[in-house]
């Protein structure tokens, strides 16, 4: 059987990871080889700040994902997130000119290279085209045009934007590191390839991706991304919330957060008292479970109410039938659904990723890899681009429709 290999690295501001993986190209099962991870330091709410730590930070993860694999992997899908990319919606359309008006997989790419000419500033790059819905002749509702007889072919298209020297700066961290890059992918969209079930895509869901440096979000509704977004709050905020409030280092606070920490009082178990190692000439204090937790749940709540307000504004808090799914690592802060479900007004659950096949997948399910794990199965049909996808799906009907076809004669011949 034909195999792949397909690696995965996310960028993220507290950590670099990376997932080698082999793929079965029949049956698009995943057999996971190896992970690294790596202390990052040259990130900053998730743009390179210095391409040098970058790229050692991305050495490190991959030669302990080579070796526990057992082989090198040059070619890499790299997620992409940070406050500067942005989305836009574009509806267009082309005429079928073909004598038999059957929309072939041509129309598809001319119906993609359209959009392609939309203007955008000057310092920026479509990073993702993902068609929403077609319409062929204003009947709307239409999944995979391809084969459809009609005279007009038009597509609502979800179209994300990057910076252009963001992505260079990537770029030069990757090559740096001695890899090339396979395919950029929007780190919410890869986040909800790994975690979300296809009901809840299908009914309306909001996927909250919690980092270290950036809260990544995604709308999807009726199988399809209709929003995504950015935000510059995430876990390192609440890590120094804790450091300014209590006077410790980085590394204490941090510690206090993952070990103590609840995003909301009612969440809390036994209020006991915890150490507060003193600095200098202060001594070490004692302080309550309740008042750490009453530090981290003003950002939690912060930072869900941005991310409703978003929502709303965008026009889509009303399409998210299915809750929202909290993934990343700052989901894993005990009371997280709890605070998400008093401000959203919605059920909440935490997103695992799911499906990662053999190998070394229990390894990495959890929501901490969700971003890595998505960029291992990465854009259907790569390339940035949800039409290639459509173009092998229906190769995939095709090979479908011939083998039913030679079934058939087999029994005709008996």
């Amino acid at each position: 059987m034909k195999k792949d290999i397909i690696t995965g690295l996310d960028l993220g501001t507290t950590k670099v990871c990376v997932v080698i993986a082999e793929r079965d190209i029949e049956t698009n099962k995943y057999n996971i080889l190896g992970f690294g991870v790596a202390p990052s330091e040259g990130l900053h709410k998730g743009l390179v700040a210095n391409i040098s730590k970058t790229a050692e930070a991305i050495k490190g993860a991959m030669a302990i994902a080579s070796n526990r694999a057992g082989l090198t992997s040059n070619l890499v899908n790299v997620g992409v997130a940070g406050e500067h990319i942005t989305s836009i919606r574009h509806r267009n359309y082309i005429t079928i000119t073909s004598e038999d008006k059957e929309i072939t997989k041509n129309d598809l790419l001319r119906l993609e290279a359209d959009v392609r000419t939309i203007n955008i500033p000057s310092d920026r790059q479509i990073l993702h085209i993902i068609p929403e819905e077609f319409s062929v002749d204003h009947q709307d509702g239409i999944e995979n045009p391809i084969g459809i007889s009609g005279s007009r072919l038009e597509a609502s298209n979800h179209v994300v934007l990057a910076s252009i020297p963001a992505i260079q700066n990537i770029k030069k961290s990757v090559e740096r590191a001695g890899l090339k890059v396979r395919d950029y992918i929007l780190q919410p969209i890869a986040s909800s390839t790994a975690v979300l079930e296809e009901s809840e895509t299908d009914l309306g869901v909001a996927l909250i991706d919690i980092g270290g440096g950036t809260t990544d979000i995604a709308v999807l509704h009726k199988k399809a991304i209709k929003h995504t977004k950015v935000i510059g709050i995430a876990g390192n905020q609440v890590t120094n919330d804790i450091r300014e409030s209590l006077g410790v280092i980085t590394e204490e606070a941090e510690y206090l957060k993952k070990e103590f920490g609840y995003a909301t009082e009612s969440a809390i178990i036994r209020d006991e008292d915890i150490l507060i190692k003193g600095i200098g000439a202060r001594g070490n204090t004692k302080i309550p479970i309740s008042l750490l937790t009453q530090i981290i749940s003003l950002r939690m709540k912060e930072l869900f109410t941005l991310v409703d307000n978003e929502l709303r504004n965008a026009g889509f808090k009303n399409k998210i039938k299915a809750g929202i799914v909290l993934t990343g690592g700052g989901s894993l802060l005990r009371g997280t659904t709890e605070i998400a479900e008093e401000v959203f007004g919605l059920p909440a659950r935490i997103g695992v990723p799911q499906d990662l096949g053999m190998g070394l997948s229990n390894e990495i399910e959890s929501p901490e890899f969700a971003t890595v794990a998505g960029l291992i199965k990465g854009i259907p049909g790569g390339k940035s681009s949800e039409y290639q996808s459509l173009l092998k799906r229906k190769t995939s009907q095709k090979k479908i429709k011939d083998l039913v076809k030679k079934v058939q004669e087999f029994f005709d011949e008996l």
